[in-house]
């Protein structure tokens, strides 16, 4: 008869349990796999495949009772690691939302909304245009790959009972500075011309008051708007590319122990 002693099943317990926790967080709360399209169950399956191919390459893992206060702290903390890293993707995916948001109140395109499956909330079309956009090109450029390596990275890099230093939340603080930031590149050439477009309606009014500058304003605004936002996209591409690499090499130093 098969007997196993505690220490074995702290072992086994510490080796599988500790490394799930932080993968099955990370892929609760990060973009793409995370949203409401994918059901909890299936992200569960996921975090439990990717934690038993990982486990026999981790670092060996401290030796927990399953009923120790100590045991709980280190669950919550790899819980709390790994919410973050979700966290610093999803605020990379809502830099684009941001800049949809900004250019469709600028042009007029702010009541235009729809329903976002992945978040279950309305948000304006041109930013669930660009927030789907903006996925497909994630998972083009493999990112939601590297974002895997760098969280089976953070076992080495970020060890158990290594805990969150108070660096780590002035860098995640200072994440949200740069989606507004971020976000208001994106759209400034676009916000710029359409400022031009509504100074000239300004300039058409004082020289021509008795034309009726709402009635023909709003739609002239609207298809100049669309046009000026086609042709933003056309260096969308490299621009994506360059805050995808910003964004990932920013999850890396995350990622390090300071």
């Amino acid at each position: 008869m098969l007997e196993l002693s505690d220490a074995q099943i702290s072992s086994w317990v510490g080796q599988f349990l500790l490394p799930l926790f932080r993968i099955a967080a990370m892929l609760m709360v990060m973009p793409i796999i995370g949203t409401q399209l994918v059901p909890t169950r299936v992200r569960l399956y996921l975090a439990l495949a990717i934690t038993i191919v990982l486990v026999p390459v981790l670092p060996p893992m401290p030796q927990v009772d399953a009923l120790n206060l100590r045991s709980l702290l280190l669950i919550l903390e790899q819980v709390l690691i790994g919410a973050m890293f979700g966290f610093i993707l999803q605020l990379f995916f809502h830099l684009f939302a941001v800049a949809g948001q900004i250019i469709a109140m600028q042009m007029g395109l702010g009541f235009a909304s729809m329903a976002d499956p992945a978040n279950g909330v309305s948000v304006p079309v041109l930013g669930q245009f660009m927030l789907m956009l903006v996925t497909l090109l994630f998972l083009a450029i493999n990112g939601h790959l590297v974002a895997l390596e760098i969280l089976a990275e953070s076992f080495v890099t970020l060890p158990y009972g290594q805990g969150f230093m108070v660096n780590h939340y002035w860098t995640l603080a200072g994440k949200l500075s740069w989606v507004i930031g971020a976000g208001l590149l994106l759209t400034l050439p676009a916000v710029t011309a359409l400022l031009v477009i509504n100074l000239a309606f300004g300039v058409m009014t004082r020289a021509a008051p008795q034309l009726n500058i709402f009635s023909i304003g709003f739609p002239l605004t609207l298809a100049l708007g669309l046009v000026i936002y086609w042709i933003s996209l056309s260096d969308f591409g490299s621009l994506f590319q360059a805050l995808a690499s910003d964004a990932l090499q920013q999850l890396g130093e995350f990622a390090l122990v300071r």
